[in-house]
């Protein structure tokens, strides 16, 4: 984890300052990083996909997230590289902190999202992508002790995005509205199924307001099953993120995750930085 962080936060810096980076798309238009490394939101993936690659170019990102909440914390670093604003491939490792069982889960997630149809500004209709992320813990010992059934397993998801500029009051607008099929308790953490199964189709959805070019706030929701009968209830947030450039981002959000392996209540702040080449 530290060395893919390092790798991460190696990418960020030199983002930062190439003056060769793709710049295909209009600024912001990729969104930022999600935490399941697919390009999107806070935790919701969008259409779009990550970076700044039009049809002829190729672009490579990385990013580092943290999460903190009332009784736990999540680490994520990760990285995208978009194929001709056709394909994102993408990477991230996840680090949660249980201090209550003094443990450490990882989860790696493998991620691969191909663009259906259309263009987030330019076409009539929303862009939409076909997602798909592999996930895998490291050690599954206390997804077994919870009750899951596996310890990895796969999502899918369809996701349909559109910016409208000058809709709101001359403002930019955009929403995201994303299907997902998944097993998965809080992300896969927790890992996949178990004894109370049931909704496994759930919706996520985003929305924001560009107060100028480089500044979007806006809200995230995410439907989530309740497998183990531990109370998992749906996240949702509140973000705000600078996009000063086509070379760095950067994300806040306030957190209300609800109740997590039974502890009620988790609420808290969220933090990520992507860097574009």
């Amino acid at each position: 984890m530290k060395k893919l962080k390092l790798l991460c936060l190696t990418v960020i810096a030199l983002s930062a300052f190439n003056t060769f980076a793709s710049k295909g798309k209009l600024l912001a238009t990729p969104g930022v990083s999600q935490v399941e490394g697919s390009g999107g939101g806070g935790i919701v993936p969008w259409a779009q996909l990550a970076g700044y690659a039009s049809e002829d170019e190729f672009s490579i990102n990385g990013f580092c997230s943290r999460a903190d909440v009332t009784d736990y914390s999540l680490d994520v670093c990760g990285a995208q590289v978009n194929l001709f604003n056709r394909v994102e491939l993408s990477y991230a490792q996840q680090n949660f902190a249980v201090p209550a069982l003094n443990t450490e889960i990882e989860q790696e997630i493998s991620g691969v999202k191909i663009r259906l149809y259309g263009d987030i500004v330019y076409s009539d209709w929303p862009q939409v992508t076909l997602g798909v992320q592999h996930k895998s813990l490291d050690d599954g010992a206390v997804a077994m002790l919870v009750g899951a059934k596996d310890t990895s397993g796969t999502d899918i998801y369809l996701a349909a995005s559109k910016l409208h500029l000058g809709a709101i009051a001359g403002y930019n607008w955009f929403w995201n509205v994303t299907t997902r099929y998944s097993e998965a308790n809080q992300l896969g953490l927790l890992g996949y199924g178990g004894a109370n199964s049931n909704e496994k189709l759930l919706f996520e959805g985003s929305t924001a307001i560009f107060l100028s070019r480089e500044v979007a706030v806006g809200i995230e929701y995410r439907q989530k099953s309740n497998n183990l009968g531990l109370g998992e209830q749906d996240w949702q947030d509140v973000f705000v993120a600078w996009i000063p450039n086509k070379y760095v981002s950067v994300t806040a959000a306030y957190l209300d995750l609800g109740s997590i392996a039974g502890a009620k209540d988790q609420t808290g702040w969220y933090l990520s930085v992507t860097g574009y080449w």
